[in-house]
C-alpha cells in the first residue's frame, strides 16, 4: 500500500474516533439537555448535535459539488429528531457512506481531483476535504463536550479516545 493510502486511512481512522466517540456523547444527553444554549450567540444544543451528526453527510455532498439547495435538503433532514439513539446511529451511517466514498476513489484522483463548494471561489483536492472533515468532527465533538460539562454531565477527557 502507498504512502497515500496508509495517510488517507490513518485520517479515516481519526475520523472514526471522533464519530464514536462523538455517539458517547450524543448517548449522555437528557430530553431536557436540547434548550441549552451557553450564550445567546451560541447554538442550542439540539442545533448543534444536528450540525454534527450531518458533517459527513453534508461534506460530502459539498465536497461532490453539490447545489446550495442540495446541501441545505441534507442539513434540515434532522428536523424534529431528538432521540439520543437514532442521532447516534444516523451519525454512524453518515460516517459509513462518507468512508465508502473515500475509499471508492482513485489514489490519483484522491491527490489531484478538485472539487469546488458552492460557496468557494477555488476548489479543494478530494486529500484536503477529507483533512477538513476530519477537523469538522473534531471542533463540533469539542463543543458538545463543553457543552455536556456545563450541563453536569460526567464526562471526562478520557472518554474522547476510549
Amino acid at each position: 500500500m502507498s504512502g497515500t493510502l496508509q495517510v488517507r486511512d490513518h485520517l479515516l481512522n481519526e475520523l472514526e474516533t471522533g464519530v464514536r466517540t462523538g455517539e458517547a456523547l450524543i448517548r449522555k444527553i437528557r430530553p431536557e439537555d436540547w434548550d441549552f444554549r451557553p450564550q445567546d450567540n451560541f447554538r442550542s444544543l439540539l442545533e448543534l448535535v444536528h450540525h454534527f451528526v450531518l458533517i459527513p453527510a453534508s461534506d460530502l455532498a459539498i465536497m461532490q459539488e453539490k447545489s446550495e439547495a442540495e446541501v441545505g435538503e441534507i442539513e434540515k433532514s434532522l428536523s424534529g429528531v431528538e432521540d439520543p439513539e437514532r442521532l447516534a446511529a444516523t451519525f454512524r451511517q453518515n460516517f459509513e457512506t462518507y468512508k465508502a466514498y473515500i475509499l471508492s476513489i482513485s489514489e490519483e484522483d484522491y491527490l489531484n481531483r478538485s472539487t469546488k463548494a458552492f460557496y468557494m471561489e477555488h476548489g479543494h483536492l478530494q486529500v484536503q476535504w477529507q483533512i477538513e472533515t476530519v477537523t469538522h468532527v473534531f471542533h463540533h465533538r469539542s463543543q458538545i463536550y463543553n457543552y455536556l460539562k456545563q450541563l453536569g454531565h460526567e464526562v471526562s477527557f478520557f472518554m474522547l479516545y476510549a
